[in-house]
């Protein structure tokens, strides 16, 4: 509770009027908490890319830049000149989990600052993220925040 008034203070204090609703939404991410939080709605963490392989440094690096395209495992192991085997692998030891969740939980990151900034509808949000179908971006979004994109919407825009 402590942190949700925070929050709320903060999304209505000078931070917000100040800096803008985007500026009120990171540091409500920041204190580990939305600005107001529907019942069971997950929580929303920034993430940081791994430093301790350059390798898998470069291709998160290309795959940010290429989230709005069709990607395959095989795909983006062409691109890091690794074996499928050997991407699997040295993918899961930095980040600690697999390529292609890896990539879903981008999409839904990006779609994430989408909804929040602009008033593109959630088919456009879908291909510019990477999904392909306003299906596919309900379906990884609301399983990874536990709230659809236009409830996110809703609570989020500013």
């Amino acid at each position: 509770m402590p942190i949700e008034v925070c929050s709320a203070t903060a999304s209505q204090s000078r931070s917000a009027l100040d800096h803008g609703q985007a500026t009120a939404n990171a540091m409500a991410r920041f204190l580990v908490s939305p600005p107001h939080r529907e019942g069971g709605q997950a929580q929303f963490i920034e993430s940081v890319p791994p430093r301790s392989d350059s390798d898998i440094t470069a291709v998160i690096t290309w795959i940010l830049q290429h989230l709005d395209e069709p990607l395959t495992l095989e795909s983006v192991g062409r691109h890091s000149h690794m074996s499928t085997r050997t991407l699997r692998r040295r993918f899961r030891a930095a980040t600690g989990t697999s390529v292609m969740n890896w990539v879903a939980g981008q999409r839904v990151a990006r779609a994430r600052v989408l909804l929040e900034t602009t008033r593109l509808g959630v088919d456009d949000i879908a291909h510019r993220c990477g999904f392909g179908s306003a299906e596919s971006l309900r379906v990884h979004f609301t399983a990874l925040t536990r709230s659809s994109p236009s409830r996110y919407r809703r609570t989020f825009a500013g």
